[in-house]
């Protein structure tokens, strides 16, 4: 942890939860809670809930979930310092010089030794691209038509044709060997021994958010294979992560990105006044891709290749939007091969036209669709009306499906009511009661089935921060060890550590941690959504269950992991299973 736990809790205290989260998500107050659509994942209708009390937000639909320092490393994709920070300097919060655990100095003083490589590294290339030997470079650069102004603001550089001049010049600047290969720009074999990752190639440095050097892609002067090539994941880049030309498209004061394929693509754009576009790096757009997009707008133009290969990725790239809650876009840059062949030839007002006739990203689709069938014949265009009608199933929402039907009727010249019974016919047909997908991550991954004595101890532990009557019911037959989750034990020790200190503070004991995922999953286990229970006897013998079950559990994992030759735990478990007969029949009142 980089600061102390006290100066974290007065940063937290200081920023209202709900004030905080306002200036983000409008939120209404519905009973104890305030609800507002959720950020981080696509819904139409209220599902974000924020506590006052608890200074805690949750999604019942997709699981995101946390404190306010949690909110602002989803939301604005800051590190758990950064958001500190950030918090500290809007509550007027002194902070003092940074404490560091063991692990922590370990980890951070990595990550800062690799910026620190790679911003050497980009700087180097630079020089190259301007001495005699980058000559290569500079004119491919000047031949694609960028001018001096733009190769500075991206720090384009080149890697010239001795491939060990990188590591020579690094070693002499006194980085250690094994620095420069965690940051991804040496490799070692038997046969060339120590060599640079790339070598006669133009640099295109790779930038966060916060404009520092976490990567590089290459582009070969020649016909070498790979044509591009990129650093590999270290500590510091992950691609999944990062969008090449947002550190700069973040402060565009327009409303949509523009997504392209390449690194020429986002230059080329930028250079044209274009300063929101964006690409994804070296590989297909992700849901985190997609996540990390919805962070900033809500709406995208893709600009991908006008071949085949640009096609399917847009094809692609639109439904993974989709679910992010993303609109999508396509725009047709033909005659032309991408965004950077098009402004060369037609000028970057005739761009601006195309954006303005950018095709609905749904749409696309079916226009794309309509080659595989022969329209010109009834069989075809049947078939084709009938798959038509089995992708508007996608379009939970009643207004939104009709009015695709509506658009689609008019473009295709069809009925609109024999498309509407068509899609109602499909609905049958798919059984539009297909089971309920099931609520999906921040990123979009579909949540595990979980087992049920993990979904007990989540009750109890829900029920002990809303209730502090249950909390003393409970903790006398349940200690922390029970839980057997690692992250679930650790909650419920530092919970058990407040109640014994006279205080209730869930959002303190997320302080606890210091990644996005851990904070997301303790928010979980405060927020379970219990079924609503009609009667006391009900909630009786659903508590009696839960203790049951977590009691039991307990037990069993105990026994397995016991010693055989520990003839006393052993006695010791027999006589918690004997009890449990007697927690059965144990008497709970709720008054």
């Amino acid at each position: 942890m980089y600061y102390s736990e006290d100066v974290i809790e007065e940063v937290r205290m200081k920023n209202d939860i709900v004030d905080v989260i306002s200036g983000y998500v409008k939120l209404q107050k519905k009973g104890s809670s305030y609800f507002g659509l959720c950020p981080f994942h696509n819904e139409k209708s209220p599902s974000f809930s924020v506590s006052r009390q608890k200074q805690m937000y949750y999604c019942f639909g997709c699981g995101a979930g946390g404190n306010v320092f949690t909110f602002l490393m989803e939301y604005e994709n800051f590190t758990f310092v950064e958001a500190v920070e950030y918090l500290a300097e809007r509550s007027g919060v002194e902070l003092p010089k940074a404490e560091y655990s063991k692990e922590a100095k370990e980890r951070a003083g990595l990550k800062a030794r690799l910026l620190e490589i790679n911003k050497a590294a980009a700087q180097y290339f630079y020089v190259q691209l301007k001495s005699e030997r980058g000559k290569a470079g500079y004119t491919y650069l000047r031949e694609r038509c960028l001018s001096d102004e733009t190769i500075r603001a991206f720090g384009l550089g080149y890697s010239n044709k001795y491939s060990d001049d990188l590591y020579k010049y690094l070693k002499s600047k006194g980085y250690q060997e094994d620095m420069i290969r965690q940051a991804g720009l040496i490799s070692t074999d038997e046969k060339h021994g120590v060599y640079d990752k790339f070598w006669n190639r133009v640099m295109f440095p790779i930038m966060d958010v916060n404009s520092r050097v976490i990567g590089f892609g290459g582009r070969v002067m020649g016909d070498a294979k790979p044509k591009y090539l990129n650093s590999p994941e270290t500590p510091v880049f992950d691609k999944s992560r990062n969008l090449y030309g947002l550190n700069r498209a973040r402060s565009s004061r327009k409303p949509y990105f523009l997504l392209c394929e390449g690194y020429m693509d986002v230059i080329a754009m930028h250079q044209a006044g274009f300063t929101q576009a964006v690409a994804s790096l070296g590989t297909a757009l992700t849901s985190g891709h997609a996540a990390l997009i919805r962070r900033y707008v809500q709406e995208v133009y893709l600009t991908y290749d006008s071949d085949g290969a640009g096609t399917k990725a847009a094809l692609r790239a639109v439904p993974i939007l989709k679910e992010a809650g993303i609109s999508a876009k396509v725009i047709r840059m033909d005659p032309y091969k991408d965004p950077d062949e098009f402004i060369k030839n037609l000028g970057a007002e005739e761009f601006e036209k195309r954006i303005a006739e950018a095709k609905n990203g749904f749409m696309f689709t079916l226009e794309t669709l309509e080659r595989e069938y022969h329209m010109d014949s009834p069989e075809g265009k049947t078939a084709f009306f009938q798959e038509t009608a089995r992708r508007l199933l996608d379009f939970r929402d009643e207004l939104e499906r009709n009015n695709y039907i509506e658009a689609i009727a008019k473009a295709y010249r069809v009925s609109e009511g024999s498309l509407k019974k068509l899609v109602s016919k499909m609905a049958v047909q798919e059984g539009m009661a297909r089971p309920a997908e099931r609520p999906r991550t921040a990123e979009g991954k579909p949540l595990k089935k979980e087992d049920g004595s993990l979904t007990a101890q989540k009750v109890l532990l829900t029920w002990m921060i809303d209730d502090r009557n249950l909390f003393g019911l409970i903790s006398r037959h349940i200690r922390p060890e029970d839980f057997t989750g690692q992250q679930y034990r650790t909650v419920a020790g530092l919970l058990y550590a407040q109640y014994e200190a006279g205080e209730l503070n869930p959002a303190k004991i997320i302080n606890h941690f210091t990644e996005e995922e851990e904070h997301r999953e303790a928010a979980a286990l405060f927020n379970t959504r219990i079924r609503r229970l009609s009667t006391p006897e009900e909630k009786v013998r659903a508590i009696k269950d839960s203790l049951l079950r977590v009691k039991s559990n307990s037990i069993d994992v105990r026994m397995k992991n016991l010693d055989p030759t520990d003839m006393a735990g052993l006695q010791h478990l027999m006589e918690e299973k004997r009890q449990l007969g007697e927690l059965e029949k144990l008497h709970i009142s709720l008054e």
